[in-house]
């Protein structure tokens, strides 16, 4: 993406989060959601935290939060300290803050030239650019987004910029997936057949002990894994136990099952 498309994706994100947000009740602000111990204001707040370290305004001085055994690290530690921060706030509180904060964050991105895309940033992957960051920052408002959407069944947004965005990401990261995690065998191929909101089809095979992407669909596979762009983000984002969604029907793999079966248990790169 250029620039000015990455501002306005990740501007049209916390929009749809926006407007989504302000039809809940306060009771389904409260509902719990697959990401153990948060719920859906919770996942905001989330949100609302980073943005705000990204503008100079850290939350600072917090209590301790309750813990649990989703806390894996520091990073995880101050996650739970800001959302529970705000735990006594209702979620129209949580929401107005929220708006506050992206839509001075969008003026910031707005406001950068080349040089300022290309300034150091922090990103989950170390030291980047505010470009790099940004392309993290959406992955992560989206995910959180349909976090907060299926919880309380308001589905929505799975086929916009930033869900296509997530999407050629994810595709970006199946070859490691493939040939690391899963040791996909030297010669074979991996096609994931992609259905319905962003229907594609995604290519790795393993040449020379290394896994890459290619414009080339093989006639015979040594696996297809069926499913839809939804599913495909879920175990990717580790939002659903791949044997759940095998027994469910939501992943069908025609050819070699058993490297299938290794592909979609090792999909989750997120945690």
């Amino acid at each position: 993406m250029e620039d000015h498309e990455l501002v306005d994706t990740i501007d049209g994100v916390w929009r749809s989060i926006d407007e989504f947000g302000a039809a809940l009740t306060e009771a389904e602000w409260k509902t719990p959601t697959e990401l153990p111990g948060w719920s859906v204001q919770d996942n905001l707040v989330h949100l609302s935290s980073i943005e705000a370290r990204l503008l100079g305004r850290p939350w600072r001085g917090l209590p301790d939060a309750p813990g649990g055994p989703h806390v894996l690290n520091d990073f995880g530690n101050e996650n739970e300290k800001a959302v529970h921060s705000r735990r006594t706030w209702t979620g129209a509180e949580a929401l107005a803050e929220f708006h506050s904060l992206t839509r001075e964050r969008v003026d910031v991105l707005r406001a950068l030239d080349t040089a300022g895309f290309d300034a150091d940033a922090w990103t989950p992957m170390g030291q980047g650019t505010v470009r790099s960051m940004l392309t993290f920052r959406i992955i992560d408002a989206y995910a959180h987004e349909q976090d907060m959407r299926r919880a309380v069944a308001h589905l929505g947004g799975t086929a916009s910029l930033a869900a296509d965005h997530v999407l050629n990401e994810m595709a970006g990261i199946m070859p490691f997936v493939i040939g690391k995690k899963a040791a996909a065998p030297d010669g074979s191929t991996v096609v994931f057949s992609l259905g319905e909101p962003l229907a594609r089809t995604v290519s790795i095979e393993v040449v020379d002990g290394r896994a890459r992407l290619t414009d080339r669909i093989p006639d015979q596979p040594t696996t297809t894994l069926t499913m839809s762009t939804i599913t495909f983000e879920r175990l990717g984002f580790g939002r659903v136990d791949p044997e759940a969604a095998l027994a469910a029907g939501d992943v069908t793999i025609d050819g070699d099952g058993d490297l299938g079966n290794r592909v979609v248990g090792a999909m989750n790169y997120m945690f």
